[in-house]
């Protein structure tokens, strides 16, 4: 059945103090980069706002987007999963299976119809439907069905935003992402392979807040979260202004922080809040760990090489050189190498991907 109370009922209910619910207020003004003198009015805003209930579709994906989920910190997944959503449907943290678990899906969607959220993660086969199907439904189909009646849908991870690993070539299944099939639904795009727990978190704490989607960029993203450029929001920048760069993962300039773009980093390019937001409640994130950004909020992350190489880079050769003993190894290393040096010297030819000297110009 549907929840008729409202948030501030709900919060009432269980035990959560008017003290603790300003601090989750607070909370979401500063994730929503908005002023304090903003707290009252998403108090008030939230204080009479229903209980939305929230769809959570699976497909082509790997659990990392749940994961990340399941660790956020501002606000915590239990306090929005038990105090201000109803999550009626997801694979994994509920607790129905079978043919219960879909009667769950198709009751939320009866009783909640033009009003819940639907979340997708996963890219969607839809090259060959049958590929990945869910109670004998093809993802496709579940899709279609359930976005029918969603007020709105979060396409959460690079995979449901952009078609993600799945898509990258030769894209086997004919991955798509949750935009390429459904074009009369508004679609927030929360990018990242996986995404950042708080900007998940923070998106809904936005619709729960004024009853919209927030603004968003070209690619679909809430523009709080994906407005400025790693490159721009990044510690090491000033190293990159002065010329100073690593060129080895333990050199002098790696251990002193300086800037790790000659060394693949992604970060001028790809737009996200990984600078300021980190993860682990805050505790780090990969530059800041000495590895270079990959990218991975960006649209076809995977085929633009960089630090891996791009899936359509064939390793053939590579295969070919391995014989036995130790000549085995030596040839290996060096195909390996050369393969790496290959793979940086042409970076800059895929997917806009500019030169050092290119970014020095417009700086």
């Amino acid at each position: 059945m549907a929840d008729t109370k409202t948030l501030g009922e709900s919060l009432r209910l269980h035990g959560v103090s008017r003290r603790g619910f300003l601090k989750f207020c607070t909370a979401t003004a500063s994730m929503m980069a908005l002023p304090p003198t903003m707290v009252p009015a998403i108090a008030a805003a939230l204080e009479k706002a229903k209980r939305p209930s929230v769809i959570w579709l699976s497909f082509q994906e790997c659990t990392g987007c749940t994961e990340s989920l399941t660790r956020s910190h501002a606000p915590t997944v239990e306090n929005l999963i038990f105090d201000h959503i109803s999550l009626d449907y997801h694979h994994t943290l509920q607790v129905a299976a079978g043919d219960a678990a879909e009667a769950a899906r198709e009751e939320a969607m009866h009783e909640n119809e033009g009003e819940y959220l639907l979340v997708v993660d996963g890219s969607i086969p839809e090259g060959n439907a049958g590929y990945s199907t869910i109670a004998g439904i093809s993802n496709l189909q579940m899709l279609e069905e359930s976005a029918k009646g969603a007020a709105a849908i979060i396409a959460v991870g690079t995979c449901a935003a952009f078609g993600g690993l799945h898509k990258a070539e030769p894209n086997p299944t004919g991955a798509v992402a949750v935009s390429d099939i459904i074009k009369d639904k508004p679609i927030i795009n929360v990018s990242g392979c996986p995404p950042i727990p708080v900007v998940i978190t923070g998106v809904l704490a936005h619709f729960l807040t004024f009853g919209t989607i927030p603004e968003l960029d070209e690619y679909g993203r809430p523009m709080v979260f994906y407005g400025q450029s790693i490159h721009d929001r990044c510690y090491r920048r000033p190293f990159y202004d002065k010329g100073l760069f690593a060129e080895t993962f333990d050199d002098e300039g790696a251990k002193k922080g300086w800037c790790l773009y000659k060394l693949g980093c992604k970060g001028p390019m790809t737009y996200n809040a990984c600078a300021t937001a980190k993860w682990n409640q805050g505790a780090s994130w990969p530059v800041e760990s000495g590895h270079g950004c990959l990218g991975c909020s960006e649209p076809d992350f995977w085929d633009a090489g960089g630090f891996y190489n791009a899936l359509s880079i064939p390793t053939s050769d590579v295969s070919k050189l391995v014989t036995v003993g130790v000549a085995a190894g030596v040839a290996l290393g060096a195909a390996t190498a050369g393969l790496n040096h290959k793979t940086k010297s042409n970076a800059a030819k895929n997917h806009g991907t500019v030169t050092v000297d290119d970014l020095e110009k417009t700086s």
